[in-house]
């Protein structure tokens, strides 16, 4: 590059030319101000010796319109392609996403439903043309209905009228989470609020059905799964996309400002029911006693029934043998009868055998000899003396 050495010259001589001040102003002490150089216009006051900051700025775009000008300040004709198509570029790649697992994305096409999108790298339009949302629809939610917020509305909530007529208190919470993406997203403008109104609507339908005592007592899993069935049919009808997982009742109960007579008239009811169960105990143990001693009453009758039928059945079998035999010897016949029933009468007694051949008086035997057998004899009562009279003895 041949620079005039004029040119050099002219930017040299300011510098060592003494005369001149220079581009930093005047030195000290000079009395010529005409020759100072001016003030930079709205600028505040420079600093003697400070760098010049619009020169620097000047010098900078004087560099920005060499670089993008040719010769004559008209621009390169390579160079606006090159800046379009990095734009264009840099447009296109901002388009990659990724979905996680646990998500599922959902396209919008100026804002409008287009399609889903499975985990993994995906693409789409760049914005303004397509949008993505990504929704977690493996992630459980919880929505909290009534408990102890202590507002208006936390206690409008929690407090139902149950099928007998009675306020109930119930704190319950369900646990749910994303189904369909599109339509959880779409459906319904609040999810959160859906699910809550639709989860008390739900609960308050179930209780007005049942009564007081059941739902605090035995019935608390009937009241939950019917819960549960009931709004996962509603939000159904919606198309909310919404799987309602568990409907749990944390707590159950009366008012805080009957509580006192709720419990007695608890108490009470179950100081009846006890006493309807010993009632009941005395009554089953006397019926099972009765009926256990007509059963043994029974048994005994059949049993003396039978031994009575057998026993005259085998007199009769054996009065017929003794009749037929009678009729075949009568005599012999009756001797045996008459031998059979001495032997039968006497078997038991103390027999004495007396010879009366050539007796001329009465024997007479002590009362002893005709005791049965095996009983024993009365004990002998000793006579007390007899007192003698005076004057026997003299």
């Amino acid at each position: 590059m041949n620079v005039p050495r004029e040119h050099v010259a002219n930017h040299l001589m300011p510098w060592n030319d003494n005369a001149n001040p220079g581009p930093w102003g005047s030195p000290s002490g000079g009395d010529d101000k005409r020759d100072q150089p001016r003030r930079p216009s709205g600028g505040g006051p420079r600093r003697p010796g400070g760098p010049d900051f619009n020169a620097n700025f000047d010098r900078l775009g004087e560099r920005f319109r060499d670089f993008m000008g040719g010769p004559g300040g008209r621009p390169r004709r390579g160079l606006i392609p090159i800046v379009i198509g990095g734009a264009f570029g840099l447009w296109a790649l901002s388009g990659f996403y990724i979905v996680q697992p646990s998500e599922q994305a959902i396209v919008l096409t100026f804002g409008a439903y287009s399609r889903s999108e499975t985990p993994g790298l995906r693409y789409h339009l760049p914005a303004p043309i397509e949008h993505v949302e990504k929704v977690a629809v493996t992630e459980l939610k919880r929505t909290d209905v009534g408990g102890a917020g202590g507002d208006a509305e936390s206690t409008a909530a929690s407090q139902m009228l149950t099928g007998d007529e009675q306020i109930i208190d119930i704190d319950f919470s369900v646990t749910w989470r994303v189904a369909d993406a599109a339509k959880y997203i779409f459906a319904t403008r609040q999810p959160e609020d859906a699910v809550k109104d639709v989860a008390e609507s739900a609960m308050r339908e179930v209780v007005g059905k049942t009564q007081l005592q059941p739902i605090i007592s035995t019935a608390r899993g009937q009241v939950q799964q019917q819960t549960a069935e009931l709004m996962q049919k509603t939000l159904d009808s919606w198309g909310a996309g919404i799987s309602i997982v568990e409907v749990q009742i944390r707590s159950a109960g009366p008012p805080a400002e009957v509580v006192a007579a709720f419990r007695e008239v608890n108490n009470a009811q179950q100081d009846a029911d006890s006493a309807e169960n010993e009632a009941n105990t005395y009554r089953n143990r006397v019926i099972n006693e009765a009926k256990g001693d007509a059963a043994r009453i029974t048994q005994a009758a059949q049993a003396y029934r039978e031994q009575a039928v057998r026993e005259a059945t085998g007199e009769a079998a054996r009065f017929n043998q003794i009749y037929t035999e009678y009729r075949r010897a009568p005599g012999v016949t009756r001797d045996r009868l008459y031998i059979e029933t001495m032997q039968r009468i006497l078997q038991n007694s103390n027999k004495v055998v007396i010879d009366a051949k050539g007796a001329t008086a009465p024997i007479i035997l002590p009362p002893d000899v005709f005791r049965p057998k095996g009983q024993p004899a009365p004990p002998v009562v000793a006579e007390p003396p007899q007192p003698q009279a005076k004057g026997a003895g003299q």
